[in-house]
């Protein structure tokens, strides 16, 4: 594990802003991103370019966190939760030639706070989970978590309100 505390101002180590008393495990890839105070990010997970992680979060093992996504203050994600910013990936174009960064538009997700994300979760791109919404483990979302709800299952839909 690595332990990182800055006594100042939020520090950058290998390109990610990094707050005071964040805890990093091993194995992790974390790149031209932000993690503020107090957050807490497990092994191997991914953390990539434009990302931002709010105060006093968890990101548990093995999470996938990509460009565009935005995490506020308290909020859990389990283990293997996977993030996506394309609603329509392709490895190629139409005439064959390999895609580049031209050729596809990043669509932002952001996660409010309080919010919670079971384990093997997948959140698809453009939505909104609201503060303090629960998401079940496994569950698909493909559309905006109203705040204080809790949704589960493929795809997600509230179960209840809390």
């Amino acid at each position: 594990m690595t332990t990182l505390t800055q006594n100042s101002e939020k520090q950058s180590l290998n390109n990610v802003q990094v707050g005071e008393n964040v805890r990093i495990f091993n194995f992790v890839n974390a790149y031209g991103c932000t993690i503020d105070d107090n957050s807490k990010v497990g092994a191997f997970v991914e953390i990539q370019k434009g990302a931002s992680i709010g105060k006093n979060c968890k990101i548990s093992s093995h999470t996938f966190i990509c460009e565009g996504v935005h995490i506020e203050d308290n909020v859990f994600v389990g283990h293997g939760v996977m993030f996506t910013n394309d609603l329509f990936p392709r490895a190629t174009n139409p005439d064959g030639s390999p895609q580049t960064d031209a050729d596809w538009k990043m669509i932002e997700t952001f996660v409010k706070k309080g919010a919670s994300i079971g384990s093997n979760a997948t959140i698809l791109c453009g939505i909104t989970i609201g503060e303090n919404a629960l998401i079940g483990a496994g569950s698909v979302v493909t559309k905006d978590v109203p705040a204080n709800s809790i949704v589960a299952g493929n795809p997600a839909r509230v179960m209840k309100k809390i």
